[in-house]
């Protein structure tokens, strides 16, 4: 699949309907980047895989070194979120509060996006403020326990 012919794919929710396989081998082909295998996968909430690679797992702990050894603490952002919302850009931003992290209590976000049929994990911290972020606008929320 060409460049064109991406961009001519039927869009949904407007968004492209090429999933991030496809997009890897366009830009692999314009000598752009190399598809990495992920080193972990997470499940979001719409079923999709969302690829954590060694590349973007080693890109989140050089900018936010706290991020070391949480790893798994993303993925369960991802899979249960407390909130999901829309960023600016297209992207998802899950958000999930803990008591206790390596640090203190914080809310843990991982931000991410989707495709077609799978995804990518784009970046993630810790922040005890979660409200900046949803002040964006709240996608998605879980529901209260009864």
């Amino acid at each position: 699949m060409f460049f064109s012919e991406a961009l001519s794919s039927e869009a949904t929710n407007g968004f492209l309907s090429i999933n991030c396989e496809e997009l890897c081998k366009l830009h692999l082909l314009k000598g752009q980047l190399s598809y990495k295998k992920p080193m972990e996968t997470a499940s979001s909430k719409n079923g999709l895989p969302i690829r954590i690679t060694d590349e973007r797992w080693t890109h989140v702990v050089e900018s936010h070194d706290y991020m070391a050894g949480n790893l798994a603490l993303v993925v369960e952002t991802i899979e249960d979120p407390d909130y999901i919302v829309v960023g600016s850009e297209g992207e998802l931003i899950a958000l999930r509060h803990y008591e206790t992290t390596s640090i203190s209590e914080k809310s843990v976000v991982a931000v991410y996006r989707e495709f077609a049929d799978d995804g990518f994990l784009i970046t993630a911290f810790m922040t005890s403020q979660p409200e900046t972020i949803l002040r964006k606008g709240i996608l998605w929320q879980k529901l209260p326990p009864s």
